[in-house]
């Protein structure tokens, strides 16, 4: 990789410096606000606490600028809502792939200055977006509990042998990963799951598959809820955020991951189109997309950096946790967002009737 460049701006090198040396800015250098605080939206959780301790504390330290924090479960009709009425509260907004391949064009986010973001080079080519910068690698796993299953979990075959392993299901409720899932339990190699899934047929199969689990399945929607429900031993399996698993193992719960099948993702950070911080927020998403933040933030929750350089900076032990270790990637599906921004609606609305059915 090629060092890391950054704009020559007197700004830019003294935000920086002082952003990732823990350092309060200089009174000349630090950029007006023309309201107090900066709101940041994402999903909470154990990641939501990652972030405050590798990214928010960091940036109110270095810019005196407090940061609020807001939860949401990654619903984008606030965001349509707040630019259509041109009052956008919300400055900096973690969204999902399909998400921001449509909301950029539709006009819901800003257009990203990169020249002060740092060197694309430095970045995994997936997280480079014109509205968006990657902001970790992530992934959705089967999960379980080891002290109440005899035999692990081999994958999303097992998941659906309800014979072998009895009892409740969880899912996260909606098509998107889960018409993927269903395939590969059916069978389908996961190289070849877009392929079969861009077909009606494909699409048929996806759905009967999943109507053979449908009374079985407890559906979730907050990603803290796969561990609380495999605890408790209200369900026997659940697709699960890797990096939550990996908070409830450090919390002293006997959960496990199942990578065969995994479905790895980007989360993006955006700027919804017309914010009243937005120099500010290009400034957070730059501290957040430094090699050092993102170090920070594997080390409190494993998800993968999308700034390659912070690989360098990690620990062994870390690393063999994260989504795009050797080991874990191995039988992953990387996750199309192009496809689920281009069909996503319509298998959203298919997935809803399906639902009701």
């Amino acid at each position: 990789m090629p060092p890391l460049r950054r704009c020559p701006t007197p700004l830019r090198s003294a935000w920086l410096a002082a952003a990732l040396l823990g350092l309060a800015l200089p009174t000349w250098a630090q950029a007006p606000q023309p309201t107090p605080g900066l709101t940041v939206v994402n999903f909470g959780g154990a990641s939501g606490i990652a972030q405050k301790k590798a990214y928010f504390d960091a940036y109110e330290k270095a810019t005196g600028t407090p940061v609020t924090q807001v939860e949401y479960h990654g619903e984008q009709a606030p965001i349509q809502a707040m630019v259509q009425a041109g009052r956008v509260t919300w400055d900096v907004v973690e969204v999902e792939g399909p998400d921001l391949h449509r909301g950029c064009p539709a006009g819901l986010f800003e257009h990203l200055d990169w020249s002060q973001l740092g060197a694309q080079a430095d970045f995994m080519p997936e997280a480079i977006h014109p509205c968006g910068v990657g902001s970790f690698v992530w992934a959705t796993v089967l999960a379980y509990d080891a002290d109440k299953l005899k035999h692990a979990p081999q994958g999303w075959s097992d998941f659906w042998d309800v014979q072998r392993y009895p009892g409740k299901r969880s899912l996260r409720k909606g098509a998107r990963y889960n018409l993927e899932f269903a395939l590969m339990a059916d069978g389908v190699p996961p190289g070849d799951v877009y392929r079969v899934l861009q077909t009606a047929q494909g699409t048929d199969r996806a759905f009967n598959k999943l109507s053979a689990l449908k009374a079985h399945i407890r559906w979730w929607e907050d990603g803290d809820l796969p561990a609380q429900l495999l605890a408790s031993g209200d369900v026997t399996m659940s697709s699960a955020f890797s990096g939550r698993i990996h908070a409830a193992q450090h919390a002293g719960q006997h959960l496990q991951i199942t990578w065969s099948g995994n479905i790895s993702d980007l989360d993006f950070w955006a700027m919804p189109k017309g914010g009243r911080n937005a120099q500010a927020a290009l400034q957070f998403i730059a501290l957040a997309s430094s090699a050092q933040a993102q170090a920070a933030y594997a080390r409190h929750i494993a998800y993968g950096p999308t700034n390659t350089r912070a690989l360098t900076l990690l620990e062994v032990k870390v690393l063999e946790q994260l989504p795009t270790a050797p080991a874990n990637s191995k039988n992953a599906l990387w996750f199309d967002a192009a496809f689920w921004a281009q069909h996503g609606a319509a298998l959203e609305q298919r997935f809803g009737a399906w639902l009701a059915q």
